[in-house]
């Protein structure tokens, strides 16, 4: 069997949900389609999904493998767009959306740069905190922070996120610090209102005990204060009006020049990513390959992060 087309097959099904769905797409019998997903997961000795008659559930092991398809599948078609365009130029309109506070900082300054080497394109960039129905409203490709709950998205990271507790030393001369992630309920917290899209609360990691795996929490922490806009959290935060748990890259100069201390380091949760997303599509258009190649190349740069944070 052929890895490449069993891949595309288990991408097909897991995406539309049954394998009638998916052998119609690929214009073959449910049957063909029900075999490559047998001989699939007997190769790599793992159960890929669980499959009755109504519904088709991935397992755990089926997830992180969809995942990982989509991702080569994707890498596969820009290897071939790469070749087959050759000298082509990018050209058309690129439409562009960002969450509002990251996409002010670290996608708008961007464009312009981005333009001067494709002069042929025009952008449209839209700002939202919304996630947005990226096929729906007709996006080329999104920019987004945190995890992507959404498998249906080809996702290319470009970027850690790192997430850290903050506050200014006025505050903490005033109030002290907190020594546990549970000590923050005595402290003024600065916190997304309920209407935000932080849904999950405050990440941190506990050390494990007799010898197991550090464990991850989350906290909702209260305060005086709340706002649905992360700016405006940044800004009391430097005002010394509480603590706040906020990206690496929002604060990270301030971190560096002393106007924010970093609190319960040793608490941090793991970084999730910064990623770019797009619809599946079986070639990815030039446009969007190249925008997201000038995303990696920028956000990689030593220093990038630092310079744009302030």
């Amino acid at each position: 069997m052929d890895k490449l087309k069993a891949m595309e097959t288990f991408v097909a099904v897991a995406l539309r949900g049954s394998l009638a769905a998916a052998a119609r797409a690929e214009e073959v019998v449910p049957a063909v389609v029900g075999r490559r997903l047998d001989l699939l997961e007997e190769k790599l000795g793992v159960k890929l999904m669980l499959r009755t008659t109504r519904r088709i559930t991935l397992t755990h092991e089926g997830s992180a493998y969809l995942e990982d398809c989509q991702r080569l599948l994707a890498e596969i078609a820009n290897a071939e767009a790469s070749v087959s365009a050759g000298g082509a130029r990018a050209s058309g309109r690129l439409r562009l959306t960002a969450p509002a506070g990251f996409g002010r900082r670290h996608v708008a300054p961007l464009l312009p740069l981005f333009r001067e080497l494709h002069p042929e394109l025009t952008i449209s960039l839209n700002l939202a905190d919304r996630v947005i129905d990226l096929a729906a409203e007709g996006y080329d490709c999104a920019v987004r922070v945190g995890d992507l709950p959404d498998s249906s998205l080809v996702s290319v990271r470009l970027a850690d996120n790192r997430r850290l507790c903050v506050a200014a030393p006025r505050y903490l001369q005033r109030h002290g610090r907190p020594r546990h992630p549970q000590d923050l309920a005595r402290f003024d917290c600065l916190v997304l209102s309920s209407d935000a899209s932080q849904t999950r609360g405050w990440a941190f990691e506990l050390p494990g005990r007799d010898g197991k795996p550090r464990e991850l929490i989350h906290l909702r922490p209260g305060g005086p204060l709340d706002c649905s806009d992360g700016q405006v959290l940044h800004a009391w935060c430097l005002a010394g009006h509480g603590i706040a748990w906020r990206s690496l890259w929002e604060v990270e100069s301030d971190i560096a020049e002393g106007r924010l201390i970093t609190l319960l380091d040793d608490y941090a949760a793991a970084p999730n990513g910064i990623y770019a997303v797009f619809p599946q599509r079986k070639h990815l258009p030039l446009r969007v390959r190249l925008w997201v190649d000038f995303l990696k190349q920028r956000y990689g740069q030593p220093g990038f992060w630092q310079q744009r944070s302030g």
